[in-house]
């Protein structure tokens, strides 16, 4: 049996994750990461990690498994948090859950897992790992979907390379949550009616505005809005491609274009008190009442402090066919389906967690990938991930433009 150092998080998946790898006769090893000192912004207690660090204890006790204790403060504030600020800054909204995951528990961690002679190291999510092989006989770490479809958590993944995978094990990504809820029961564990944690991985929930104003000021702009005949959504119908044709570079990007907007596009009603600190999407904190349905944001401009507003759920600027990846921002989870520029293939897409898979195209350019959907998405925000599935396996990703 292997030795596995399993990152003990103070929450039910990873001790039932830690009790599973035991019942297989691995030598378990916890290790507790303490990520996070700042409270600014934060909605729920003085200290998260604190409570978080008595139940990992609770737990490696009632197991009778070691726990270390490692501080990646410094790591995770210089490549997760500093990557926030700067996206939000560019008028981006990032995904720092993914990038904690590509950067920190699989990267700073593994890297302090491997100082206790791991084998492999453990998390609790929701996502399962097939080895296979290629042509020549090497290993190809494939990342597949929980088996929980309310819970599969692979789009956090979607960053994590063939080298990071081949050292992963995720113990409960076969499991139902309620089954795991009845494991840490069963076992008497400290975390078994321990609440999900929620918000950004390792802060916790947040008042983004505030938590984003230790370094983004707050800087009052106007909020303009578009009304659904602004002439330009018609415009986009030219860009349409006819059923079973293939679309040319033009339409591609004709209809993977965002939607701009200047301030004689619409009508001044409101301010606010920094365009970064909005998402396209978003519906509350706009603080604008009276309106027959809400409304939602369609577009940010920071250089010039100003955010498009748009009324309805319906609203055409909240609606895109395609979306465009720049191809340095392209990532192959399984490098054995990597696509050359000119091919194209079917695949199902997600733009965000918990989104259900939407049926799409994926097209690769010489400058990057385009994905095409079957239906409009609402939504499609630059600094999202974009991951791609063939079933349930999660093949690639990518960072998505303006």
């Amino acid at each position: 049996m292997a030795r596995v150092v399993i990152g003990l998080s103070g929450g039910v998946d990873s001790s039932v994750a830690a009790y599973i790898l035991k019942q297989q006769g691995h030598e378990v090893i916890g290790l507790f990461m303490i990520n996070w000192h700042d409270t600014t912004g934060t909605l729920e207690g003085d200290c998260p990690w604190h409570d978080d660090r008595v139940f990992a204890e609770l737990v490696a006790r009632k197991l009778d498994i070691p726990l270390h204790v490692t501080d990646l403060s410094e790591e995770y504030r210089k490549r997760v948090v500093d990557y926030m600020f700067a996206e939000y800054e560019r008028g981006h909204t990032p995904n720092p859950d993914v990038l904690c995951n590509r950067e920190i528990k699989f990267d700073v961690f593994m890297r302090e897992a491997m100082k206790l002679g791991a084998d492999y190291v453990a998390t609790g999510h929701y996502c399962r790992r097939e080895v296979t092989t290629d042509k020549d006989g090497h290993p190809v770490y494939k990342l597949l979907a929980g088996s929980d479809p309310n819970k599969d958590q692979s789009y956090f993944l979607c960053q994590l390379s063939q080298e990071q995978l081949g050292k992963a094990l995720f113990p409960v990504g076969d499991l139902l949550k309620p089954e795991v809820r009845r494991i840490a029961t069963e076992q008497g564990l400290a975390t078994a009616k321990r609440k999900d944690s929620q918000g950004i991985c390792f802060v916790g929930k947040v008042d983004l505005p505030v938590f984003l104003q230790q370094k983004l000021a707050a800087k009052q702009g106007n909020i303009h809005e578009i009304l659904p005949s602004w002439p330009k959504f018609a415009r986009r119908d030219a860009f349409k491609v006819a059923e079973g044709a293939t679309p040319t570079d033009e339409q591609l990007a004709g209809l993977a274009e965002p939607w701009h907007f200047t301030v004689r596009d619409g009508k001044k009603i409101g301010t606010h008190n920094g365009a970064h600190f909005y998402t396209i999407g978003q519906r509350k904190g706009l603080g604008i009442g009276g309106r027959k349905e809400s409304l939602f944001i369609l577009a940010t401009d920071v250089h010039e402090n100003v955010i498009y507003v748009g009324e309805g759920d319906a609203h055409p600027g909240l609606w895109r066919p395609a979306l465009f990846i720049p191809r340095e921002e392209i990532h192959w989870v399984n490098p054995t389906r990597k696509m050359e520029a000119g091919e194209s293939r079917r695949f199902e897409v997600r733009i965000r967690y918990r989104q259900p898979l939407q049926g799409a195209t994926l097209y690769i350019r010489e400058k990057g990938a385009y994905i095409l959907f079957d239906e409009p998405q609402r939504g499609i925000t630059a600094g999202q991930f974009a991951a791609w599935y063939d079933h349930d396996e999660l093949i690639g990703s990518g960072t998505i433009a303006e």
